[in-house]
């Protein structure tokens, strides 16, 4: 006999089970994480298991992806000049950035797209960048509220602003920034259109349409975007200003006089204009103009703590990583992120152990052969 009280039991189960088998949808599917002992096995895992146009979009570049080669291959013909016989018994990987202290010199870049990965991957995201210790850029351009993101993060957060035509919503948009805690507002300079993204383009079908509930429109780009605009934003913004997408050391010659707080050299990970040169080859030229008056970040290409050692060795005081992570979040979400950091921070400790450089501040170009 079937009772009312039975009856209901009988949905609420069903309800849970419905969930539950949702949330196992949602959810990335099981992976042995101690297996994956290199980012390019973090890589190889997850593109069995992120969608085929999600990762068209990931991993494509600009045109003929040219930079996006250069972007990896100028890490590998950097040689090292190791130094023995230096006590590296205890290694110290401390930077400080726009007056905080990092543990170590890796910072999780603005990438956009997470959504694309898995159902709230913004979340994930953050949340993985917080359980591996790492500060976390969120994007203007994310898929979800950044104020939705914010309240996730159980670790530093940065901004990263495309300044819009509407200069009152910017202004509102980097207060908001400020007020969920964002420790800096990191400005994208080198996007006056969108890119010629062929690879993004053939997959387009393939993709929903992008949710961008922090912009007005999809049309987000300023072609009118000039450095009267930066010194605009740093009249009212309260947290340090630093302009991403220095490629150019006159550019760079000029942010310092501007006043910014810090540089990231960046090509946008190769998806803007193709045949740029990789990154790291402008780094040391952007350096050299910047003179130690702010930190110079870089980003693009890195994989192993091998290029961390360099890049730094070259002048930067820090790295960012882009795809490295979004490979982690396809493969175990949040998890699968903290596993990438893991992996890139222990080959760094090893890098700076067998090249005899204890501290950050030991690592100079006397390590570069």
């Amino acid at each position: 006999m079937t009772t009312p009280t039975m009856t209901r039991r009988g949905a609420l189960l069903s309800t849970l089970g419905a969930a539950a088998r949702l949330r196992a949808q949602q959810a990335p599917p099981k992976t042995d994480l101690d297996r994956l002992l290199s980012v390019y096995d973090v890589e190889a895992d997850a593109h069995t298991k992120i969608s085929p146009g999600a990762w068209e979009r990931i991993a494509g570049g600009a045109a003929d992806e040219i930079t996006l080669k250069w972007n990896r291959e100028a890490y590998d013909h950097i040689r090292l000049k190791p130094r023995v016989l230096v006590d590296v018994s205890k290694l110290d990987t401390r930077v400080r950035l726009f007056g905080a202290e990092l543990p170590f010199p890796i910072v999780l870049a603005p990438t956009g797209g997470q959504g694309l990965i898995m159902p709230q991957g913004d979340l994930a995201a953050v949340r993985g960048a917080g359980a591996a210790n790492a500060t976390y850029v969120i994007s203007s351009s994310a898929g979800m509220k950044i104020e939705d993101i914010a309240k996730a993060a159980t670790g530093p957060t940065w901004f990263l602003l495309y300044v819009q035509k509407d200069r009152g919503f910017t202004r509102d948009l980097v207060q908001r920034a400020e007020d969920i805690g964002c420790r800096a507002i990191c400005v994208t300079v080198d996007s006056p259109t969108f890119a010629l993204r062929n690879r993004e383009q053939r997959a387009s079908g393939q993709l929903p349409a992008r949710q961008l509930p922090n912009l007005p429109s999809p049309n987000y780009l300023d072609p009118a975007l000039t450095w009267k605009d930066i010194e605009w934003l740093q009249g009212f913004a309260r947290r340090p200003v630093v302009l991403k997408g220095i490629l150019n050391p006159d550019d760079a010659a000029v942010a310092v006089k501007t006043g910014v707080a810090g540089i990231i050299v960046s090509n946008h990970g190769a998806r803007n204009l193709d045949t740029v040169p990789a990154t790291i080859d402008a780094l040391p030229l952007v350096v050299e103009k910047v003179a130690g008056r702010v930190p110079v970040l870089v980003d693009g290409g890195i994989r192993r703590g091998t290029d961390i050692l360099k890049a730094l060795a070259l002048g930067a005081a820090a790295v960012q990583i882009g795809r490295p992570y979004l490979w982690g979040l396809g493969v175990a979400g949040e998890a699968g992120i903290a596993r990438v950091v893991e992996i890139l921070r222990k080959e760094f400790e090893f890098a700076m152990a067998l090249t005899g450089r204890p501290t950050i501040a030991s690592i100079d170009r006397s390590v570069i052969w």
